[in-house]
């Protein structure tokens, strides 16, 4: 019988069924279940063309839908014209979606951010806003009361704010988590396109019909020239897949929101690895472009030489970006209409309070209990006080520190408001990562994780090794290359701005831009298992050769610059072993299609890959795998270990689940898959003795030199089908 598992429910609900009543019952529980995947889908449709009303007609793929909205819905200004707006608008749906009539909440304060101003996460206000309607959304019972509750919020609500408590309830409703969000850049693509395109995108839609649209080409070079030399590396820090990381990996890991939404496995240590790997990762960009490593932002009272012109502009605020010029000074903030009174003496408080904790091994909680920083879990505790998610033990002790840094120097133009200025892009976490100053701060930020990393027991040479397991040979390679050689060069990819072009004709239009691409390669490794069949853990990293003078590093400066390539579970048979892993499968990234999904195109046809869809949109872009390397051939060394896997396993099932680029995003709904600490062997001091990566080595481990050769040539996008 068809359905037998739904069958197994209805019947244990009454045997007596006769089979007839029993294949009417599948029937309706199946339209049902069609009914409401239906339903939820609409939800994606609050999505499309954000500053329009509710009432305008949204599309998905060449499908008109129209929300019936209840006439209490409207808005103040089109409650007067409900009956016309109804009659004028729907005549041109080709499905009409009714909106059920709920006893709706007071979202209250929530409007007090208003529709015209810029959202930031960073800030207290708004962070406080955010999680009230994030509980506000989960709070509602059924899917339709979802809608009605969203459909009504979304025309009252500044659109920033919305997009995000929208994003992040759907992703951890029970009923909507196959849901796939569509990514940030198709719903306000202005905060990572050249404000210069959209101007050049409304004459194309106005004018030319959709079919003959030309993309609209981003200049590689548009936000500064070679005299900064800051904007050498400029392709990493704008890079949109990169800017996008950033964003939804704090969709998946909000700092403020109902407890069971923020308390993930080990979010506090995944908040400090993945910054540090994306530290690192700027810092080898850095070394390719003939720069030194960043410097951290520690003195909070001189000018900061870098500046920054970001060229975006606000659409949902009317007005651009601000710049940072260079030489300015941080300033005590005083902005009453942010909630914002703070003083740089508070940071420095905050900071040395945390410094405290990591010296004397413990933090205090807010009923001074002490809690011990232990081995294991100290990172973890320390991460949230950091970053100060609701995780953290003590908030007013501890304060804010991550958070407001951002703040402080996203204000650093007009700190007292006199000039009536937004907050520049440190204050968006989908655009913080284009200024140069994030890697400042974050290379301070990461400073104080590695001053506790620095009081932890160094691993010994026992803790390192597999035993009976040998890595005798390691290789990389691409078609048609030379072994051991990396190939990075420019590619041009097209993203669609349409769903995010307001009072616009319909149809789609692209904008075209550059960013770095390598050729895929595959691993070799060889391993020797003088022991029974096992498992063991194979860890691939990659860090440069050469410090800043051309000289060879000393182990303890090289291990923070080791960027994390993949991580996998490999099956050892007695004897000689020969693993072979592709570059695109890395547990580290996900590809450049799901980086830059459309929810027209991308969705996966069947249901069972859509329950992990919208998590597997968090992961390093698979573009960025590798650095730019240089002309001549940048000198890197890979390293492999294969560690034992029963030290590292965590029991539990994750299979048909989004686990691909678990390194910096964990597994949705799981434990994070293993359990060495995350940037393990590179995470410590090295033991007495270990000045040089070769002598770190045990038998498990294999360091090859190998080469990132950068060309200098760009490749057209693929055509599209």
């Amino acid at each position: 019988m068809a359905c037998p598992y739904l069958a197994k429910l209805i019947f244990e609900e009454d045997d007596n069924l006769s089979e007839d009543e029993l294949l009417r019952k599948i029937r309706q529980s199946l339209d049902n279940m069609a009914q409401t995947a239906n339903k939820k889908q609409n939800l994606l449709l609050l999505y499309d063309r954000p500053l329009e009303p509710i009432f305008v007609s949204k599309e998905a793929g060449k499908k008109k839908s129209i929300f019936d909205v209840p006439s209490t819905y409207l808005t103040e200004r089109y409650k007067p014209i409900g009956i016309d707006i109804a009659n004028r608008f729907g005549e041109e749906a080709d499905e009409r979606i009714p909106v059920k009539e709920i006893r709706l909440p007071d979202l209250g304060p929530i409007l007090d951010l208003k529709r015209d101003e810029n959202f930031t996460l960073f800030l207290p206000k708004h962070r406080t806003l955010a999680g009230r309607l994030i509980d506000i959304f989960l709070g509602m019972r059924t899917v339709e009361d979802f809608i009605s509750c969203a459909v009504y919020a979304r025309d009252r609500v500044n659109p920033l704010l919305f997009n995000y408590a929208l994003s992040v309830a759907i992703l951890h409703r029970p009923d909507t988590r196959n849901l796939d969000v569509p990514s940030l850049i198709t719903t306000f693509p202005e905060k990572y396109v050249d404000s210069k395109v959209f101007t050049k995108a409304r004459e194309e839609m106005t004018i030319v019909s959709e079919g003959s649209r030309e993309p609209i080409i981003i200049p590689k070079d548009y936000t500064a020239s070679d005299l900064e030399h800051e904007h050498r590396v400029a392709y990493f820090r704008e890079d949109i897949g990169l800017n996008l990381h950033h964003w939804h990996w704090h969709l998946v890991y909000p700092f403020e929101a109902a407890r069971e939404v923020v308390n993930k496995n080990r979010r506090g240590e995944l908040f400090y690895y993945m910054h540090q790997q994306v530290v690192a990762r700027y810092n080898i960009e850095r070394l390719c472009n003939k720069l030194n490593r960043v410097e951290r932002l520690i003195k909070w009272r001189e000018p900061i030489p870098e500046g920054y012109f970001p060229k975006l502009d606000s659409i949902v605020a009317s007005r651009a970006w601000p710049a940072r010029v260079a030489n300015q000074r941080l300033s005590n903030l005083s902005r009453d209409q942010d909630q914002i009174h703070a003083d740089i003496d508070t940071l420095e408080r905050w900071r040395d309070r945390i410094y405290e904790a990591i010296h004397q091994g413990f933090a205090q909680d807010d009923r001074n209990n002490r809690i011990e920083l232990t081995e294991t879990e100290g990172i973890d505790i320390l991460g949230n006080i950091v970053e100060s998610s609701i995780l953290s033990p003590n908030r007013d002790y501890y304060g804010d520190l991550h958070n407001m840094g951002h703040i402080f120097l996203s204000f650093i133009h007009d700190p007292d408001h006199r000039n009536l200025e937004p907050a520049g892009v440190m204050g968006d976490s989908a655009t913080a990562m284009r200024d140069p100053v994030f890697y400042r701060w974050h290379a301070f930020v990461d400073d104080m994780f590695q001053e506790h990393k620095a009081t932890l027991p160094r691993y010994s040479v026992q803790q390192l090794t597999f035993d009976g397991v040998t890595v005798s040979d390691v290789s990389v390679s691409s078609q048609n290359s030379t072994p051991n050689v990396l190939n990075t060069f420019w590619q041009q990819s097209d993203v669609d701005l349409s769903r995010g072009m307001d009072f616009q004709p319909r149809g789609s239009v692209f904008a075209r831009f550059t960013h770095l691409q390598h050729q895929p390669f595959r691993y070799t490794v060889t391993v020797d298992n003088n022991g029974a069949q096992r498992q063991g853990t194979c860890r691939i990293f990659l860090a440069p050769k050469f410090d800043e003078r051309g000289n060879p590093w000393l182990f303890r400066d090289q291990k923070g610059l080791f960027i994390e390539l993949d991580r996998f579970v490999v099956n050892l048979r007695q004897g000689k072993n020969t693993i072979t892993r592709n570059s695109t499968e890395s547990s580290v990234t996900i590809p450049f299609e799901r980086t830059f999904r459309n929810l027209d195109w991308d969705r996966p046809a069947d249901q069972a890959s859509l329950e992990q869809f919208n998590f597997c949109g968090c992961g390093w872009p698979q573009h960025l795998l590798i650095p730019k390397g240089t002309t001549d051939g940048y000198a890197c060394e890979l390293f492999v270990m294969i560690s034992n896997y029963q030290d590292d396993r965590v029991a539990q099932d994750i299979s048909g689940v989004c686990n691909d680029a678990m390194s910096y995003c964990g597994i949705k709904d799981r434990l994070y898959p293993d359990r060495k600490s995350m940037g393990f062997p590179f995470d410590r001091m090295p033991r007495d003795g270990v000045d040089t990566l070769r002598k770190f080595l045990t038998p498990n481990m294999r360091v090859q030199d190998v080469q990132i050769r950068f060309q200098d040539r760009t490749l057209r996008p693929r055509a599209k089908n």
